[in-house]
């Protein structure tokens, strides 16, 4: 007997799968990292050279672990706990190792080189980051071909709560090495993270007044 939710051919032709591509897609490529540092580091200039020099990221999976409760030789699984991934960047090294430099004074004034002292305090030494996916069409110019210094869309931001850093990355020296850039990373350890949806709404409804800063749209041409 045929399946009476099978869908016609009329209704999956190339125009209904476009006008289902609302935006033309998000671009894996167009993003931004809002790097924050620990206040005491006053290293407020260098997390806006982030916004730039941040070349990979990731949108944070989300995890639920499972609990196998035996029953009659079958497991009967029941969620459990969340866990949260390391979230890992990529980083462009400039000439004046300014995001390196700042990462490791930040490690530095967890547990210091020489003695094993450092902060003990978790709201001493942990921070709130944030990566945006940003839309290709600036704001107010769709259907336009010459966009102006309008802003960028931000269609979804992610806060991760709590952050710290826990590995910045060795850069590997060598003669062979040419028509290259310095790159590096750097493992942050998270509590937890929220979404905000293009409107800076919360998605899971959290009360969260310092999820944006922006609102929902990044400047052209400005950090």
């Amino acid at each position: 007997m045929a399946n009476k939710n099978t869908p016609k051919l009329e209704s999956r032709t190339i125009d209904d799968f476009k006008s289902k591509l609302v935006g033309g897609g998000a671009r894996p490529n167009l993003f931004e990292v809002e790097l924050v540092f620990p206040s005491a580091l006053n290293e407020n200039a260098t997390g806006e050279k982030g916004r730039f020099l941040v070349k990979a990221a990731n949108l944070p999976a989300s995890n639920i672990n499972v609990i196998d409760v035996p029953f009659r030789g079958r497991n009967l699984k029941i969620a459990g706990d969340r866990t949260f991934d390391v979230w890992t960047i990529t980083i462009i090294n400039d000439t004046d190792f300014a995001i390196r430099n700042a990462f490791e004074r930040w490690m530095n004034a967890i547990n210091k080189h020489d003695n094993a002292t450092g902060e003990v305090t978790p709201a001493d030494y942990q921070t709130d980051m944030f990566v945006n996916q940003v839309g290709r069409s600036p704001l107010g110019t769709v259907g336009k071909l010459d966009p102006t210094d309008q802003p960028l869309p931000i269609l979804r931001k992610y806060k991760f709560h709590g952050t710290f850093p826990t590995n910045v990355s060795a850069i590997e020296l060598s003669y062979d090495q040419t028509d290259s850039i310095e790159e590096f990373t750097v493992d942050l350890q998270v509590q937890w993270w929220d979404v905000f949806d293009g409107d800076g709404a919360n998605v899971f409804g959290t009360k969260d007044e310092s999820s944006a800063g922006q609102g929902g749209a990044l400047p052209l041409g400005q950090g």
